[in-house]
């Protein structure tokens, strides 16, 4: 064959050349597109969010970040001046695909309303300044909407949830007494981890069955924060704490399944799922307790697809043999597979000969083109965040699921991989010989995610599982007194959002108080008060949002919020003397700068200026008073 000359092809490669050096058109401040649930006052959040399209001066959107630094910003104000609100907002988070997310924290509810000025430069972009009518509440006001289909529209929570209708197809109808007999009979024995809800005229009352039921911090915050913002069906239901399944009876068998709620489901039982306690938690505690969580991972996907490495990545711990296998499929193939564990707990004889890895950030995660995904105990939690990445994820297949698989396709929005990992090696060198093919997926998987995995749809999701349990009962909710007497958690947890002193703690009989002739006993009591206040000082600062750690770190920054919480729901949950002062010493070291004796001192100091300040204001009103009415 006859092979072309050159020379034509030279004008049309000189093209390429320019078109990816040119620059984009500039960024058009008026064309650009602003949108989501944060500039609707009714949409009430941890932290609201919405997004920004860049556009440019010829109509075209973005698709990828303006050169630069990033010249887009958010103001956010109360419209009434004389309504001063304490509104944490972030720098936009960049996506790198001509999109950017834009958070805001509220820590006070606001009467008039608020005004969002998005700005590229001192430009308004879009129909900027955008007008949220108050009342605007924050995540701890207690004002649900009465009216739950209202509240739903607000959110645009989708007409139908698949997986939810799956679930539900196996219990066409509850019978509540045949539940209340047999879960805790199944379920609830010492080594069980289920806990028992009741629900009634929206407060939220629970039991613990078993021994292994901490877990209920995670389950106990998304419902008491989902009672804050709606009004809740009247039931009673099970939540299932451990990590494996627990329903294994068929439809078809008698007696039939008992509806188990849990975090994880799989082929094989016939739970109803919930979004896992680890997507929740860090939903409620974004830009706070964690660093990790379903928006701030949407601006940290390291670099463009071009300049991230070609290699499948993996970093976990040993919950699985499988993982154990992925490690010395790295090692025999160090140019395709980077993989190792980074805790040993169930296989601990491996550590010496596969070797310990180091921790390493999750956003780091994504400096890698591939990312293998392996079950843990159960599946892994960390899918819903490789998703939002723009990695492509190999995925193993598995028999366990969340409760957003079903809308996820093989080749379309992952790459599959055999249970054995058997072609695990096959799919990489796949990817890497069909790289835009692999780009299309990656694409496509983190455009779905995006969609499945908002916040407010978590939200959705919980009301809609409730709603369907309730239309599902054969009979009415009796308020027995057993339930009477189960711990009212909405009544605990509003004891330290509205701040109540702990500082007359009852014990047993008597308060804290009471004088006493021992002078041990008086020292005991001052030290005790001493803990007291600590406690009460550091509970304040974490549930203000006024924590803040010594520390730029995020693994460190999540284990000083971790130990901070941990304390708290301590001292809650069992007393005061449950919790030693060196513990809380040690965590408010970590904290904030200002120790607890400067804090007194600084206390002391102010309440004396304002004495003389108010005494001084009497003086000159007395004065003026004096001069008025003198001859």
């Amino acid at each position: 064959m006859r092979r072309l000359p050159l020379a034509p092809l030279l004008p049309l490669q000189l093209a390429l050349l320019l078109a990816a050096v040119a620059p984009e058109a500039p960024v058009s401040a008026p064309r650009s597109l602003v949108w989501g649930p944060g500039l609707r006052a009714g949409v009430v959040l941890p932290v609201r969010y919405f997004y920004l399209q860049a556009v440019n001066s010829e109509g075209q959107n973005l698709t990828r970040s303006p050169p630069g630094q990033t010249l887009f910003k958010v103001v956010i104000k109360s419209l009434s001046p004389k309504e001063l609100v304490r509104i944490h907002v972030p720098k936009p988070l960049d996506r790198n695909d001509g999109t950017f997310l834009m958070r805001y924290r509220m820590y006070e509810t606001v009467s008039e309303g608020l005004k969002i000025e998005v700005l590229y430069g001192d430009e308004h972009v879009a129909q900027s300044p955008y007008i949220l009518k108050g009342p605007v509440y924050h995540e701890y006001c207690e004002c649900p909407e009465e009216d739950p289909q209202t509240w739903q529209k607000t959110l645009s929570c989708p007409a139908k949830e698949p997986q939810i209708a799956k679930d539900f197809a196996s219990f066409p109808s509850i019978n509540l007494q045949q539940m209340l007999n047999e879960v805790p009979e199944r379920f609830g024995d010492e080594r069980g981890a289920i806990v028992h809800y009741t629900i009634l005229s929206n407060l939220i009352y629970r039991r613990s069955l078993g021994k292994y039921t901490d877990f209920k911090m995670f389950s106990d915050e998304i419902l008491l924060s989902l009672a804050r913002k709606v009004l809740l069906p009247d039931l009673e239901f099970y939540v299932n704490l451990g990590d494996w399944p627990l329903e294994h009876r068929k439809v078809n068998e008698t007696p039939g399944p008992l509806p188990i709620i849990s975090w994880c489901g799989s082929l094989d039982s016939r739970d109803v799922i919930l979004p896992t306690y680890d997507i929740t938690h860090s939903t409620l505690e974004a830009m706070r307790g964690v660093t990790n969580d379903l928006l701030s991972i949407q601006g940290n996907t390291g670099p463009s697809w071009i300049n991230k490495t070609e290699k499948a990545f993996f970093r976990g711990r040993d919950s699985r043999e499988e993982r154990l296998q992925l490690v010395q499929l790295s090692k025999d193939n160090p140019q395709l597979l980077d993989a190792g564990i980074t805790g040993y707990f169930f296989f601990q004889e491996k550590e010496k000969e596969l070797g310990k890895a180091k921790l390493i950030g999750f956003f780091d995660f994504f400096k890698y083109k591939y990312q293998v995904n392996v079950d843990g105990t159960v599946a892994a939690y960390r899918y819903p965040y490789l998703m939002l990445g723009d990695s492509l994820v190999l995925k193993q297949d598995s028999p366990y699921y969340e409760h957003f698989y079903m809308a996820l396709k093989p080749w379309k929005h992952y790459v599959p991989i055999k249970r054995n990992l058997s072609d695990l090696l096959e799919k990489v060198e796949w990817a890497k010989e069909n790289d835009e093919e692999a780009k299309k997926i990656a694409k496509e998987g983190q455009l779905t995610a995006r969609d499945l995995l908002q916040p407010h749809r978590l939200y959705c999701y919980y009301y809609r599982v409730l709603q369907d349990f309730c239309m599902a009962w054969k009979q009415e909710s009796e308020f027995t007194k057993r339930d009477r007497a189960a711990r009212v958690i909405q009544k605990a947890w509003k004891s330290f959002l509205f701040w109540k002193s702990t500082e007359n703690v009852m014990v047993g009989d008597k308060k804290e108080s009471e004088f006493h002739f021992s002078k041990l006993k008086r020292k005991q009591d001052i030290e005790k008060k001493r803990k007291i206040k600590k406690i009460e000082w550091m509970r304040q600062m974490y549930y203000t949002g006024t924590l803040e750690a010594k520390s730029t770190n995020h693994e460190t920054l999540g284990l000083i919020h971790t130990a901070t919480k941990g304390l708290i729901r301590a001292f809650e949950d069992g007393g005061i003397d449950s919790v030693m002062e060196w513990e809380v010493d040690e965590v408010l070291n970590w904290t904030n700068t200002l120790n607890f004796d400067e804090k007194k001192a600084t206390e002391n100091k102010q309440a004396q200026r304002t004495r003389f300040s108010r005494l001084l204001h009497r003086l000159l009103r007395t004065c003026s008073s004096l001069s008025l009415h003198d001859p």
